[in-house]
Order: structure tokens, then C-alpha cells, then sequence
């Protein structure tokens, strides 16, 4: 299998300047430095719980990017 191509970091980051939140909001809702945040930005990959943390701070689905993935694998 070849790596897939869904950059978390990323997606993330977009999630978060559309919904015209900062990243000190994000820090605050996750309980860490903004340092960590911006870390974050940077990654390909992500521990579940970090995701579902996000997700629930910004009312996104983010496991969706992957099931999306599968689904195309099948196709």
C-alpha cells in the first residue's frame, strides 16, 4: 500500500481559518501551548485521540478524510 495522501496538519489548519478561529482558541480548547498547535499544522499524522480532540473543538470530522480514502480504494 502507498502512503496516503491526506496531510492532517493541513487539513486542519484550513478547518480552522475558515471557521475564522484562532489559534489560541484551538490551544485553549485543547488545553495546550499554542506552540503545540502549530505543531500540529506541521504533521502527516496524528494519534486518534488528538483527532477526535480536534474534531469535537471544531464540529468536524475529521476520520471522515480517511473513510473517504477507503472508499476510494475500493472504487
Amino acid at each position: 500500500m502507498g502512503k496516503i495522501r491526506i496531510n492532517i496538519g493541513k487539513e486542519i489548519r484550513d478547518e480552522l481559518q475558515r471557521q475564522g478561529r484562532s489559534v489560541q482558541w484551538l490551544s485553549e480548547q485543547l488545553d495546550c501551548n499554542r506552540t503545540n498547535i502549530y505543531n500540529i499544522f506541521l504533521r502527516e499524522s496524528i494519534s486518534t485521540e488528538l483527532l477526535l480532540g480536534i474534531s469535537i473543538a471544531l464540529n468536524k470530522d475529521f476520520f471522515a478524510l480517511y473513510s473517504q480514502y477507503l472508499q476510494e480504494l475500493d472504487k
